[in-house]
């Protein structure tokens, strides 16, 4: 049966047909809600439901630890009745935002033995129309897709640059290793809608683990273009020191911002580590480094665990739960909206 889904004060209804989670029926009607992992992990879809019933999809639960009282995970969600929302955010979507493109491939660096930068190039004349911070899918041969998040800035539009962690055993690492110039994959773009708001004057913080740099520097390149003047903390982790593997980008932002602060932190150093480099994970870096965050402003890339630390720090330091964004790697592909 197909219920009908309303948001509170708005002009504005869609229908969500049988098993389809509450996202992807927004997302298939041109609505826009936060979101990011698509799988019940980040918490950005959080948001209420003032009238009618829910029910979490089989093996989900309908809220988790990032949800506030009376909140649900949009993205796990069914409906059993006709509903309300009250979204924390949304947006009308613009059809031809989202497009499918056959990119060549640029350049393929292998910066450290775990870590690939790659770049790609979209057919000429095309270009992508994307939001700092967001993500693509990349189409594999079997018709599954693997989801990156763009490390260049929306400005540099005519293609795309993703860092991407070898997976021992994965099925797009095995491809990867063997793409040389001039071979081409099928991607999507833009998916995820980022929060964090264009006019905030207020402190950001960022804390990414290993690749979660890339959507951490498409954010930050797109505000040195913009010529955003904020004070920014970075705390970016990785096991070993070879993982921070990108310390040009970190240089030239303080070169940029004088009120720019760096925080590297390695969590498994075999060597004495430099002067200035915490030992321990990220989010313990948060709480040495950062311990009062009231008035700030979180975003945060990595591994569900490692969000969920994050988070838990944040909030006992002073952010606002609604102040948290997070970017959470999922393993494997995420469901693609209908």
């Amino acid at each position: 049966m197909t219920y009908q889904i309303s948001i509170e004060g708005a002009d504005v209804s869609f229908d969500c047909a049988p098993g389809q989670s509450i996202l992807d029926a927004a997302l298939h009607a041109g609505v826009e809600l936060s979101y990011s992992c698509r799988k019940g992990s980040c918490g950005n879809c959080a948001g209420a439901v003032v009238k009618g019933e829910v029910a979490a999809r089989p093996g989900a639960a309908a809220s988790n630890e990032t949800c506030l009282p009376g909140q649900v995970l949009y993205c796990v969600c069914v409906p059993k009745s006709d509903v309300t929302l009250a979204p924390t955010s949304w947006r009308k979507l613009d059809p031809a935002a989202r497009k499918t493109f056959t990119a060549k491939v640029h350049s393929h660096d292998r910066v450290v033995p775990e870590v690939s930068v790659l770049r790609l190039r979209l057919p000429a004349g095309q270009r992508a129309k994307f939001q700092a911070g967001q993500y693509l899918q990349v189409f594999l041969e079997d018709g599954s897709t693997r989801c990156y998040s763009m490390a260049n800035p929306p400005h540099e539009s005519d293609g795309v640059t993703l860092h991407i962690q070898h997976v021992p055993g994965g099925q797009f690492t095995h491809t990867l290793l063997g793409l040389k110039q001039g071979d081409t994959l099928k991607i999507e773009l833009p998916f995820g809608n980022v929060a964090l708001a264009a006019d905030d004057p207020r402190p950001l913080v960022c804390v990414a683990a290993g690749t979660g740099f890339a959507p951490v520097k498409s954010i930050l390149d797109d505000m040195v273009k913009r010529r955003v003047q904020r004070k920014v903390t970075l705390i970016w982790g990785a096991r070993e020191p070879s993982g921070l593997y990108l310390q040009a980008a970190v240089d030239k932002w303080k070169r940029q911002w004088p009120d720019f602060r760096f925080i590297p932190a390695i969590s498994q150093a075999r060597d004495a580590l430099a002067p200035g480099v915490f030992q321990g994970r990220v989010d313990q870096a948060l709480r040495a480094q950062c311990p009062d965050l009231a008035g700030h402003v979180l975003h945060c890339c990595g591994s569900p665990a490692m969000v969920a630390a994050v988070r838990q720090a944040a909030v006992e330091m002073g952010v606002l739960p609604q102040d948290f964004q997070a970017d959470v790697f999922v393993p494997g592909p995420a469901a693609a909206p209908l």
